[in-house]
């Protein structure tokens, strides 16, 4: 299919606890190269398949958790009128002046949605120093260190008012929603999101407590690159929570860890190829631990209840 005006998640800002420890994982064990640093102290990393400047910034804080996260878009009449629908929907909108705080990054528009949380989009954004080959390219320029990571792939956000967030990114982001969990009474419990044809490039779960990340996700190519991210963490002695394991819900492959800083990482692999024509999925929320843990088909409670 072809994409909307959406393209992908392309940038999350995370708030760490210690940067220098946080850093050697994210370079060493799941393999994103360094960008740079900012004059405010924040580092920008990107995965070795990314063509924009950077897509991951860490910036030193004393709690851990999420600044933001932001998704690029085709072009920037895409960008103007989701500056306008935003605003029509009912969330103030403020502008981020080109190389304003993320250098390489064009203009960008931000708000934060009922569910606490601040998004932000963009049109354009500079191509990386390094970025993959294209004429007559390799599979690489460098051999892939660590868990080689390929790209930043989805959120997933906690938050209260999440019907609402489906309904925002579906009329103002142009995306569709391949699968869900209700709860018994009919309530939407978790939603499942995308702009193009992965199964999800967002999640929101109902959650009382505003602005919350669940987890974000890095894609792996395969199965053995998901084995080899778990003997990673145990060899560098990192917080495992779930995996390697499978997913009823998106059908991917998974790994769940929580880095130095406390933020849990997915490494995510496969997952089906999603249609905005297609029936959606519909799960009912006592079956909600078969639809994460196919294998076991049991709620973790750490999965649920743990949060930055």
């Amino acid at each position: 299919m072809g994409f909307k005006s959406t393209l992908r998640p392309g940038l999350i800002q995370l708030r760490v606890l210690d940067l220098d420890k946080t850093l050697d994982c994210y370079k060493n064990v799941v393999g994103l190269d360094e960008v740079g640093r900012t004059s405010d102290g924040r580092v920008m990393l990107k995965c070795y398949d990314e063509f924009d400047h950077h897509s991951v910034v860490l910036r030193k804080a004393s709690e851990a958790g999420l600044d933001y996260v932001a998704f690029k878009v085709a072009d920037v009449k895409a960008l103007e009128e989701i500056k306008v629908k935003t605003e029509k929907f009912g969330y103030k909108v403020t502008e981020l002046k080109a190389n304003d705080e993320q250098p390489g990054f064009g203009k960008r528009y931000a708000f934060t949605i009922c569910t606490g949380h601040q998004l932000q989009v963009y049109a354009e954004v500079e191509l990386a120093k390094k970025f993959p080959p294209i004429k007559n390219p390799d599979i690489w320029h460098e051999q892939p260190r660590g868990m080689r990571a390929t790209r930043l792939d989805h959120f997933l956000l906690y938050g209260p008012g999440i019907d609402e967030a489906e309904r925002f990114m579906k009329e103002v982001f142009d995306m569709y929603v391949p699968e869900v969990c209700n709860t018994p009474d009919g309530k939407r419990l978790a939603a499942w999101i995308t702009g193009s044809n992965k199964a999800h490039d967002l999640a929101f779960v109902e959650y009382p407590k505003p602005g919350k990340m669940h987890h974000f996700a890095f894609f792996l190519e395969t199965w053995q690159d998901v084995l080899n991210a778990a003997d990673l963490i145990a060899i560098n002695h990192l917080k495992l929570d779930i995996g390697p394991t499978r997913h009823a819900i998106t059908r991917g492959t998974t790994i769940y860890f929580w880095e130095p800083s406390g933020n849990r990482i997915e490494t995510y692999c496969g997952g089906y190829t999603a249609y905005p024509d297609n029936p959606q999925r519909v799960w009912d929320a006592d079956q909600l631990g078969r639809g994460l843990f196919y294998f076991s088909g049991e709620m973790i409670p750490s999965f649920l209840e743990v949060v930055t």
